[in-house]
C-alpha cells in the first residue's frame, strides 16, 4: 500500500528551505516510543559514541530511550518529564530534535518545544489501538485515538508547526502489520481532516528495530514510501515573518555615555527582529510612548553595519535620544493598531482552572502588561473537535477567551505572525506559566 504524503517539490525549489537545520519534536501519548525513536535516529546516524552506548545498557541490552532521558527522575521512572534536545546530522542535513513528554501533566513542556519547531513527528502506538474490530461487511470501525495523540496534534497545528508527520510505531509487535497500518492510517486521516490539520506523511515504523526509521524496510506493512529520516531531510524550515511590517522588541540597552557624537542617539537597542527588516534611514515608532525617530545605524550580532532581517539579532541606533527601555517595541509607523482587547485561542497549562475575572501577567516579547480574562468564549472538545460553551478551562484544555489589557499591545493574528501573535500568561502570585496565547483575527472578536 502506498501511503498518502504531501506532494514534495523539486530538489531545486526546496534547496533554500531544506539547506538550514531542521528543528523537529517527537510527541504523542505516554510510552508511544518517542525517546526510543530519537535514540534510534542518533544511533543509526552514528552520532552516539561507543562509551555512550555502554552507559545505556539494561539487562545486557541497549535501552535507546536512556540516550535522551537525562534527568535522574526520568531514568528512575522510565518517563520523559522535560524536553531533551539532541543534535545530529546526515550527509544531507543537520537536525535539532526535541523529545517532548507525553504525560498530560507536562503538556506545558511540550508546548514550549512545539512553539519553535519546524516539524513534529506524532507517534502512535499501534498496540494500544483496537484496530482489528469490524462490523457488517468488513467496514472498519473508526476507533478513537488516544487523547494525547489528539491533543498534541491540535497543539502543533495551533502553534503553526509547518509539517506534521504521523509515525505509527510498534507495528513489529503485530501479526498483521499491513492491515493494522491501513486502518490506523485511516483513523488518523479522518481525524486530521476533521481538525483541519494538513499532514505531511504517515509512516509505519519500528523504533526498537529501526525499521523505516533511518532506512527503508522493504515489503513491510504494505508501505512503499521513504523512511522517516528521508522525509525529514526534505521538510522545509519555517519561513521568517519577512513580509510582515517591521517590529522589534527591545531586549537590552547598551549605553555609550562617553561618546561626544551628538548627531545621533548615544544608546544601542539590542534584540531580535520579530518581523520585516531594518536598515538605516527607516522611520520607527516607539511603543508605548508613540515617539518617532529615524534609524541612524544598524548593527548585526557581530557589530557589522548591515541590513538585518526577521529572525536575526540587531543593534539599532536612532538619530536622536528617546526614552526607550527593555520591553518597548520599535515598529514601522502606522503599520499596527495597538489594542487593549484581544480575542485569542489559548492552551491552558496551569493546574488551577481558568475562570473569567482573573488577572494575569501577559508577556509579549519582553514587555509585561496586566491582562484580565474578560470572558471565556468556548472550549474545544478534543474528542469530537466541537466548540462547547464553557465557564472555565481546566488543565490542558484548549479554548477561546477575550483578554482585556491594562496597556495596549501591537498584535497580529498568530496565523499571520508567530512573534506578534503569541503571548504567554503568567500567574501573578506563583509566577508559573499559565497559558500559551495565540491571537485570533480581529474579525473573530465577539
Amino acid at each position: 500500500m502506498n501511503v498518502t504524503t504531501a506532494n514534495p517539490a523539486s530538489a531545486e525549489s526546496h534547496a533554500a528551505e531544506t539547506g538550514a537545520a531542521l528543528r523537529f519534536i517527537t510527541c504523542g501519548s505516554v510510552d508511544d516510543g518517542k525517546s526510543t525513536l530519537i535514540g534510534r535516529l542518533l544511533v543509526d546516524s552514528k552520532t552516539v559514541l561507543q562509551d555512550q552506548l555502554a552507559g545505556v545498557q539494561r539487562g545486557g541490552e541497549t535501552d535507546l530511550a536512556l540516550l535522551t532521558d537525562g534527568l535522574s527522575a526520568e531514568r528512575e521512572q522510565g518517563i520523559t518529564i522535560d524536553v531533551a534536545y539532541r543534535y545530529f546530522s546526515t550527509a544531507h542535513r543537520k537536525f535539532v530534535i526535541g523529545d517532548a513528554p507525553g504525560h498530560e501533566q507536562y503538556t506545558r513542556n511540550m508546548v514550549t518545544a512545539a512553539s519553535s519547531a519546524d516539524a513534529a513527528v506524532v507517534l502512535v502506538d499501534a498496540t494500544k489501538l483496537a484496530w482489528a474490530a469490524e462490523v457488517g461487511d468488513g467496514e472498519v470501525v473508526r476507533r478513537e485515538l488516544l487523547p494525547q495523540t489528539r491533543r498534541h496534534t491540535l497543539l502543533c497545528h495551533l502553534l503553526r508547526v509547518q509539517s506534521i508527520v504521523f509515525a505509527v510505531n510498534k507495528l513489529d509487535a503485530i501479526d498483521d502489520a499491513e492491515l493494522a497500518f491501513e486502518r490506523i492510517s485511516l483513523a488518523l486521516a479522518n481525524f486530521a481532516e476533521a481538525a483541519g490539520v494538513e499532514v505531511a506523511a504517515t509512516v509505519p515504523i519500528s523504533a526498537l528495530k529501526g525499521w523505516n526509521v533511518a532506512s527503508r524496510h522493504p515489503d513491510w506493512a504494505g508501505y512503499e514510501g521513504p523512511s522517516l529520516l528521508e522525509l525529514l531531510e526534505q521538510l522545509p524550515v519555517t519561513a521568517q515573518d519577512e513580509a510582515v511590517p517591521f517590529a522589534f522588541p527591545v531586549q537590552w540597552v547598551e549605553k555609550f555615555s562617553a561618546s561626544a557624537d551628538t548627531s545621533r542617539g548615544r544608546r544601542v537597542f539590542w534584540g531580535r527582529v520579530a518581523s520585516g527588516h531594518i536598515e538605516p534611514g527607516q522611520r520607527v515608532t516607539v511603543l508605548p510612548s508613540n515617539q518617532t525617530a529615524t534609524v541612524a545605524q544598524v548593527l548585526s550580532h557581530t557589530r557589522q553595519q548591515k541590513t538585518v532581517h526577521a529572525g536575526h539579532s540587531a543593534g539599532i541606533v536612532l538619530d536622536r535620544e528617546l526614552d526607550v527601555s527593555r520591553g518597548d517595541w520599535l515598529l514601522e509607523p502606522g503599520a499596527f493598531e495597538p489594542s487593549r482587547e484581544i480575542t485569542a485561542t489559548i492552551a491552558w497549562l496551569d493546574d488551577e482552572p481558568l475562570v473569567a475575572g482573573r488577572v494575569y501577567w501577559a508577556l509579549q516579547g519582553h514587555r509585561w502588561v496586566k491582562a484580565k480574562v474578560a470572558r471565556i468564549v468556548d472550549r474545544v472538545n478534543i474528542t469530537t473537535l466541537d466548540s462547547e460553551p464553557a465557564d472555565q478551562l481546566e488543565a490542558n484544555a484548549i479554548g477561546d477567551v477575550v483578554l482585556s489589557l491594562q496597556q495596549p499591545l501591537a498584535v497580529l493574528p498568530f496565523t499571520q505572525s508567530r512573534a506578534l501573535g503569541s503571548l504567554i500568561l503568567v500567574d501573578t502570585a506563583s509566577h508559573r506559566t499559565s497559558a500559551a496565547v495565540l491571537v485570533r483575527p480581529a474579525a473573530a472578536k465577539a
